[in-house]
């Protein structure tokens, strides 16, 4: 058996640049780690998944009657 060369010599291996993704929606680079994984920018799904009303604003006040067996005063 003689010498075989491999496909890729291990002294040859470089670090390669990481795979360049880009916004499915504006298709601009994308860099974080999140927006690479859903492949939306922050700005872009912003737009698309806007976030939910704040329970909050929706609150009011409500005139009720008073409870039978409950005294409003002495």
């Amino acid at each position: 058996m003689g010498e075989e060369r491999l496909a890729i010599a291990i002294d040859s291996a470089t670090e390669e640049e990481p795979r360049r993704v880009c916004c499915r929606l504006c298709g601009r680079p994308l860099t974080g780690a999140d927006s690479r994984r859903t492949g939306l920018g922050p700005t872009c799904d912003a737009k698309l998944h806007p976030p939910g009303p704040d329970i909050r604003s929706r609150r009011h006040e409500v005139v009720q009657d008073t409870l039978p067996g409950i005294d409003d005063g002495p």
